[in-house]
């Protein structure tokens, strides 16, 4: 009966334990797919999440403080984020992180080209939207969220950057 068996059923027992090309391919291709699906449905749920990032305000200055066509350093969220509030020679103000894109050099304002400018390889940056406007910097500044209350300027959030988004 056992011999009718093996001779029906002939499996190697020895080799049964070992993968086959056939079946190392198919773990493969799922795997695969698992990981494509998730880095899919990855990428659409970071697309439908808020556009900024809230942090505890922090009080920058007074209104008074910065005159038109002039800026002013401070530090938001963290005391080692460099940040830059701008108020323009129309008088509007404008926030943005300090650091280029690039190599992390500190950006200063320049009124007379109205632009961020970057001295360490020539970058720039509009003072509008925080966009690249030369240089290397590949990716355009963080803009940092500002309200004014009452007599003061306050930091409340940082805008995402456009190229993530």
């Amino acid at each position: 009966m056992e011999d009718k068996l093996r001779e029906d059923f002939p499996i190697d027992w020895e080799e049964d334990h070992f993968v086959s090309r056939r079946e190392f391919l198919r773990f493969m291709t799922l795997a695969s797919g698992g990981l494509a699906v998730g880095s899919a449905a990855l990428a659409v749920w970071s697309r439908k999440t808020n556009d900024s990032i809230a942090f505890d305000a922090m009080r920058i200055c007074r209104v008074d403080e910065v005159n038109a066509g002039s800026a002013r350093g401070f530090t938001y969220p963290r005391p080692t984020d460099l940040c830059i509030l701008i108020k323009d020679t129309e008088g509007e103000w404008k926030a943005y992180s300090r650091r280029c894109t690039h190599l992390s050099c500190p950006v200063s304002y320049e009124p007379d080209k109205h632009r961020l400018y970057c001295p360490c390889h020539n970058g720039a940056f509009s003072i509008e939207d925080g966009r690249v406007l030369q240089g290397p910097p590949p990716h355009p500044l963080p803009k940092i969220l500002i309200e004014t209350r009452g007599e003061e300027i306050w930091a409340v959030g940082v805008a995402k950057a456009e190229h993530l988004s």
